[in-house]
């Protein structure tokens, strides 16, 4: 069993300076306290354990460390990978048929919208969207019925093309 008010005068009395040290030691405010939150998250669910140590604050401040540099090291990894695959540095931009699509999609009912994205953008069957959504076979089909006529109402050349109606 945890003790809340054992762990709350804890906290209330380190938390301060647990936040102060890892902010100098990671160089910055929101870094530091995104993982002095997850560090005390940690203890919390380790109280009864940490609590009995000599120094809980200093297993906090560890975690809390070690906590912003694992997430510094995999924004640097993101990054790094994120140059390599574009080496070239071509950006595809979005053509307007996209532009079209997408704002016809946000025209339609959720439900029909996620089924459509679904079926038609990832390639998902009617039975692996039943197993991924949990809805009725029925209504999957109904629903991507209906979300075909609605984005053909939706999608014309005119859209398309990225006229809207307008004279030429």
């Amino acid at each position: 069993m945890r003790d809340a008010e054992d762990f709350d005068t804890f906290y209330a009395t380190s938390a301060r300076r647990v936040l102060a040290h890892v902010s100098m030691m990671v160089g910055g405010q929101a870094e530091a306290e995104d993982a002095v939150a997850e560090a005390y998250l940690r203890a919390w669910n380790r109280w009864q354990r940490i609590s009995r140590y000599d120094d809980p604050e200093a297993w906090v401040r560890r975690v809390a460390y070690r906590q912003a540099v694992s997430t510094w090291r995999k924004a640097v990894s993101r990054l790094q990978a994120h140059r390599r695959d574009a080496v070239d540095g071509h950006v595809e931009a979005l053509n307007p048929d996209h532009v079209a699509v997408v704002e016809a999609l946000r025209r339609i009912p959720p439900g029909q919208r996620r089924v459509i994205v679904l079926h038609h953008l990832a390639g998902l069957s009617v039975t692996e969207i039943h197993r991924e959504t949990g809805l009725p076979a029925g209504t999957i089909t109904t629903w991507l019925a209906r979300g075909r006529r609605a984005l053909a109402e939706h999608l014309t050349e005119d859209t398309a093309m990225g006229r809207e109606g307008r004279d030429v």
